[in-house]
C-alpha cells in the first residue's frame, strides 16, 4: 500500500514514517509534503496513493484549505495536536485521527481501523466533507495578520512570521524571524486570546513564543526551564516549575 505523509516538521514526518513501516513493512511512503501549496500541486495530479496521513497545521496554513482547491478522494488519517473533545466528529464519521506525538499503539489501531473500514465500504468523499465542515466550525478564527506601526507607516505582518512577543517596560513588542522588532498597542493577555494555542504559548509573564522559534530547552534549577529562541531574545526566557510539564508537552505535540 502506498502512503503520502503531509507534515511540516521533519522530525515528526521521519518519526511517523519509521512507525508506519515498523508496523506494516508493505506500506511504502511515496511522498512527504510540508505545505498547503505543495499538497495542492501534488494532489492536482494523478497519484496511486491509497492513504494519506495529514497534519492539520501546516507551514503555510490549515490543511482544510487543500480541499477547496483539489478534489481529493483518498482516505485520510489526521495527525493533530487538537484535544479529543474537539475531534469527536472524526469518530462519529468513521474517519480516524491520532493525537500528536504519535505513538506506535495508536497508529497501529488507526491503521487496523482503516483496513477494516475499507473492506466494509468504499471511501465516501461526502463523509470527509462532513467532517471538515464540523471541524472548521469548531476551529476558532485566530489572527493571521497584524498591522504594525513603523515610523510613519503601517506594515502588515503575518502571524506565522512572528517568532515571539514580549513586554518591555510596559510596551509589547513583536519580533519576527528576520529579527525585525515592532511595537504594539496591546496587551499580552489580549494576544493570547487572538493567537492559535497550537502555535503560540504564553511562556511566562513577559513572553508569548512561537513553537518554531524554539532552538533549545535547558534544565534550570528548581525544576525550571530556560528556552533559547531564534532570533535570540534580549532577556532570558524562564519557564516556571509549575508550567514546565505543560510546556514540554506543548512543544512535543
Amino acid at each position: 500500500m502506498k502512503v503520502v505523509i503531509v507534515e511540516d516538521e521533519i522530525a515528526a514526518s521521519e518519526h511517523l514514517s519509521h512507525l508506519i513501516q515498523a508496523i506494516d513493512p508493505d506500506m511504502e511512503i511515496i511522498k512527504v509534503l510540508d505545505s498547503v501549496k505543495s499538497c495542492i500541486a501534488y494532489f492536482s495530479q494523478p497519484t496511486d496513493a491509497a492513504l494519506v496521513f495529514m497534519d492539520i497545521h501546516l507551514a503555510d496554513g490549515i490543511s482544510f484549505e487543500i480541499f477547496s482547491q483539489v478534489d481529493l478522494e483518498i482516505p485520510i488519517i489526521f495527525t493533530t495536536a487538537y484535544d479529543q473533545y474537539a475531534l469527536k466528529a472524526f469518530k462519529v464519521n468513521s474517519i480516524d485521527y491520532i493525537l500528536k506525538p504519535v505513538h506506535r499503539e495508536e497508529l497501529a489501531k488507526a491503521l487496523l481501523k482503516f483496513k477494516n473500514w475499507s473492506k466494509e465500504e468504499p471511501y465516501n468523499k461526502e463523509r470527509l466533507e462532513d467532517v471538515l465542515q464540523l471541524i472548521q466550525q469548531q476551529h476558532k478564527a485566530y489572527r493571521s495578520n497584524y498591522l504594525m506601526a513603523h515610523r510613519d507607516e503601517l506594515i502588515p505582518v503575518k502571524v506565522e512570521d512572528i517568532a515571539y512577543f514580549y513586554i518591555d517596560t510596559g510596551v509589547v513588542r513583536a519580533i519576527t524571524f528576520q529579527a525585525k522588532a515592532y511595537m504594539m498597542d496591546t496587551k499580552l493577555e489580549d494576544l493570547e486570546k487572538e493567537l492559535d494555542p497550537a502555535i503560540f504559548d504564553r511562556a511566562n509573564r513577559q513572553f508569548v513564543i512561537n513553537r518554531k522559534a524554539i532552538a533549545k530547552i535547558k534544565y534550570y534549577f528548581g525544576g525550571k526551564l530556560i528556552v533559547n529562541v531564534i532570533p535570540p531574545a534580549e532577556e532570558r526566557i524562564v519557564i516556571s516549575k509549575a508550567k514546565a510539564s505543560q510546556f514540554k508537552k506543548w512543544v512535543n505535540t
